[in-house]
């Protein structure tokens, strides 16, 4: 199976402190991996996903951003959810404005399939996996919602071509472009 490619924000996260996740089928996000996903472009050609990359500076609504978090939510098959995600507070309207600009001019660029979706500024902190059962999920949701976000900020000052990390047990993912936004 080829790797997959997505343009995300890279996020930079102050106050955050994780109780560690609970053991059985949960994979918690390393710090570098922490991002606001602007388009999935899925298993497309390196030359796909580059294509999309090359529009990048046509964006006028592209800055910083300085944000906070409401909560932690399950995402994915309302029965089997399979992100636990940071929902984005403050920051929300701008991250929002951004993919909304330029999810769809990226992901047709790069041949992806159309995302049809309102934006959803979240940072995924965790994932569930596939084999779990449902007491291992029950787990994790109980583990997610009494996470405390009151005091963590974070800050989004780029945007960058993200795909799989060649070592997915060190790191899920890397960069392989980035555009830092000026301040």
């Amino acid at each position: 199976m080829g790797a997959n490619w997505f343009i995300a924000f890279p996020i930079r996260v102050c106050n955050l402190r994780l109780r560690p996740a609970p053991p059985a089928r949960v994979r918690l996000f390393e710090a570098p991996d922490l991002h606001v996903t602007l388009g999935f472009l899925g298993a497309v050609q390196e030359s796909d996903a580059r294509n999309a990359w090359d529009r990048i500076g046509d964006f006028d609504s592209f800055r910083e951003v300085t944000g906070s978090f409401s909560g932690v939510e399950p995402l994915g098959h309302p029965r089997k959810p399979s992100a636990l995600a940071a929902i984005v507070d403050t920051g929300r309207d701008a991250l929002s404005e951004m993919i909304a600009e330029a999810r769809d001019p990226l992901l047709k660029a790069a041949g992806a399939p159309e995302d049809s979706r309102p934006p959803l500024p979240h940072m995924t902190l965790a994932r569930i996996q596939r084999r779990a059962k449902a007491a291992e999920r029950r787990e994790a949701l109980r583990w997610a919602h009494a996470i405390d976000l009151r005091e963590v900020v974070f800050t989004a000052p780029a945007v960058a071509l993200y795909t799989w990390a060649a070592d997915r047990q060190e790191r899920l993912f890397q960069i392989i472009e980035r555009h830092d936004f000026d301040s």
